[in-house]
């Protein structure tokens, strides 16, 4: 067979298992591997108890009800920022959920060529200083020394807030959040940059949170995503349509303790056609995933919608209290929507 031909037919079948091939691997593998901070209450965090909890980890849990019925079917990698694309792209985890902001050149072939879902959580970079610092402003920061991680956006962020501002600074680097904190603690940086809901995160469990103050600049843009590798369309799809379900089940009241009684009452009533066709009773939604035709009830089941997911993790009687806005749904004037299941 000619070269060009050979090479043709080889790309068009890995290109074919690459298709179904991570699906059907985690359903054959009956586990989802899905990796995490670990470290940042609210979003990711080890528990005492070895349980993990957070917004990021309760993704893992629905996309494992989704495309296994169980949504304790996860096994967790805690990972730092420079690891998490690895861990991907070699296929050590099906999954990522570590609040990893969706931009260009992660998506994009040639860069780290993921395959993002939808937007998990509205953030933008922020700063946080010592409450006595008389720090109030960026500007006040002319000259001082931040304490930021490296491989992250959040680098590159602080570069063009401060270069466009023509304010001088010097980073210090470090390779895990907690260690970025820690050298903030330790007096060794004037300020600390980060995600400001992960700023928020850490205030919390300092041993003052009234002592730290988060400047108001929103340094950028940080839409938290989920991510597959690229590649793999059929695992893409079925992250995409999960994180879906979460926010229509919000936009249509379904919780996860009515799910199974608005799904019985949907079976009931053949005048309900798009309640049925979103919760599996007719329609065959979940078949063209790959996924059961109740995958919208077993993920709401497992964790909640999203709003139910919000509250547990950042809700006003959280730990991590963090006003929606952003993350509000749509018809409430924030910018969570999902397309319709049809």
């Amino acid at each position: 067979m000619a070269p060009l031909l050979m090479s043709l037919v080889l790309g068009a079948c890995a290109s074919s298992d690459g298709g179904a091939g991570r699906l059907a691997l985690v359903q054959q593998r009956g586990e989802l591997n899905c990796g995490v901070s670990g470290r940042i209450p609210g979003f990711s965090f080890l528990e005492s108890d070895g349980s993990y909890a957070g917004i990021d980890v309760d993704i893992c849990r629905a996309v494992a009800a989704a495309t296994l019925g169980d949504g304790d079917r996860v096994a967790f990698r805690t990972l730092t920022a420079p690891e998490r694309f690895t861990a991907l792209r070699s296929g050590e985890i099906d999954l990522l959920s570590r609040n990893t902001t969706m931009n260009l050149s992660r998506d994009a072939s040639g860069g780290n060529g993921v395959s993002f879902g939808p937007v998990v959580f509205h953030d933008g970079q922020g700063l946080m200083v010592q409450a006595g610092s008389g720090i109030e402003t960026i500007e006040d920061l002319d000259g001082a020394t931040i304490c930021v991680g490296s491989g992250t956006t959040t680098e590159q962020n602080l570069n063009d807030s401060f270069q466009s501002r023509g304010l001088s600074y010097t980073p210090l680097k470090f390779q895990e959040v907690s260690q970025v904190s820690a050298g903030y603690l330790q007096g060794r940086c004037d300020a600390m940059t980060s995600d400001r809901s992960q700023l928020a995160a850490l205030r919390s469990g300092y041993a003052d949170p009234g002592e730290h103050r988060i400047l108001d600049v929103v340094m950028s843009k940080e839409p938290l995503a989920p991510a597959t590798a690229g590649g793999e369309p059929s695992l893409t799809d079925a992250l995409r349509w999960t994180v879906y379900a979460l926010i229509t089940a919000e936009e249509l009241g379904i919780t996860q303790a009515n799910v199974e009684a608005r799904r019985d009452a949907a079976a009931a009533d053949p005048d309900q056609a798009a309640l049925r066709r979103f919760l599996g009773v007719d329609g065959g939604l979940g078949s063209k995933l790959g996924l059961s035709d109740d995958f919208v009830v077993e993920t709401v089941k497992a964790v909640g919608n999203y709003g139910e997911i919000y509250d547990r993790h950042l809700g006003p009687e959280s730990p991590v209290p963090i006003p929606r806005g952003q993350n509000a749904l749509a018809s409430q004037g924030g910018l969570q929507s999902a397309p319709p299941f049809n």
